[in-house]
């Protein structure tokens, strides 16, 4: 049941489906952490559906663009709003308490126009780019969500409350561990070797960001993880354009 529970968890915070499930608890958050990649790959798989039927009647360039706007709805803009608020934070601030306090405000700054327009002009040219689309539409929110839970174990956060915070006090190595070797199978076995150079470069890319934010914010928050997760996404999709 709390196997269940956790993995209920992970689809109800990162997808819009209306799963049944009981109240979850911080640490039915915690655990969720591990099945992250799956509810991904549950949104790749819609993607990669919708493309296909999409591609039969429209061009390619305004299939990405609807494809882009369903993968945007299908966790209810929760990434793309933590990358906004990280845009304008962590460029608009002066020092790492001014840059959380503009994190915290959720009007929308130049930072965050430039990022968020620059994010999805990246990802819709990637996806007109790619000859096919299903590999990287699949792979890319699984890898997306693979490095955000590895950068919640892994990294500090910088608040003392939160759902950001509830989730890192509850995951450890163990949902790591299970994020990876869930994320590792579906990539080799979609992907090949391109997927296992996809998700490398995923890994080093979350690494690198994380390791930006840390210089300025004592740690990561909620938006970060947001944040992380779309770029990881874009930083996959670049990475299958070049070797494809």
């Amino acid at each position: 049941m709390q196997m269940l529970t956790s993995l209920l968890a992970a689809f109800n915070f990162l997808t819009i489906l209306p799963l049944p499930a009981r109240e979850v608890t911080p640490r039915d958050l915690g655990r969720a952490v591990g099945w992250f990649p799956l509810a991904g790959l549950g949104v790749g798989v819609a993607l990669a559906g919708m493309d296909w039927l999409l591609g039969r009647w429209l061009p390619p360039g305004v299939t990405a663009a609807l494809i882009l706007a369903l993968w945007l709805m299908a966790h209810g803009a929760i990434h793309f709003d933590g990358f906004l608020d990280s845009c304008d934070g962590l460029f608009g601030g002066n020092t790492p308490d001014q840059r959380l306090t503009i994190m915290r405000d959720h009007r929308v700054g130049a930072f965050a126009v430039a990022g968020g327009v620059l994010l999805l002009l990246l990802k819709h040219n990637a996806l007109t780019a790619l000859p096919s689309r299903a590999t990287p539409l699949l792979l890319a929110p699984t890898l997306g969500r693979w490095a955000v839970a590895l950068a919640i174990v892994g990294f500090p956060y910088a608040r003392e409350q939160g759902l950001g915070r509830a989730m890192k006090d509850h995951a450890g190595p163990a949902q790591a561990l299970l994020a990876t070797a869930l994320a590792l199978a579906a990539t080799l076995l979609i992907g090949g070797w391109r997927g296992g150079i996809a998700m490398a470069a995923a890994g080093a890319g979350m690494a690198l960001i994380a390791g930006f934010i840390q210089q300025r914010i004592p740690g990561l928050t909620g938006d970060s993880y947001g944040a992380i997760v779309e770029l990881s996404e874009l930083i996959a999709l670049l990475a299958l354009v070049i070797i494809h």
